[in-house]
């Protein structure tokens, strides 16, 4: 399972910048995924509940933000969900496709009580 590996590494991002920016206590941290990036939401909130154990995280929420994984069609020019077109550019066929997003995995935002 990638994904563990995928949360120690965002814990520790957030855990430095925590850090370096003398914030002591977070709420909320938003991750960006995108539906193309081979990570599956449920398993990084499985994996992200057993990675903060034991660290100032421990108490957070961790939100999920799915990025459409939108593609510019290179036969048409249309954007489409390739997802949900399973690839093909629902106007023309064509399966020649630009990715545009969806292959996001980011730390988003921190949220911190005020």
């Amino acid at each position: 399972m990638h994904e563990m590996s995928l949360a120690i590494q965002a814990i520790r991002s957030v855990l430095e910048f925590a850090g370096d920016n003398g914030i002591d206590e977070i709420d909320t941290v938003v991750l960006e995924i995108g539906e193309l990036s081979l990570v599956v939401p449920e398993y990084m909130e499985d994996a992200w509940k057993a990675a903060v154990q034991g660290t100032m995280l421990a108490g957070s929420r961790l939100q999920i933000d799915v990025t459409p994984g939108n593609g510019l069609c290179e036969g048409c020019g249309k954007v489409y969900n390739i997802i949900e077109n399973k690839g093909v550019c629902p106007a023309c066929g064509s399966r020649e496709k630009e990715i545009l997003c969806g292959q996001e995995f980011n730390i988003k935002e921190l949220l911190v009580p005020e």
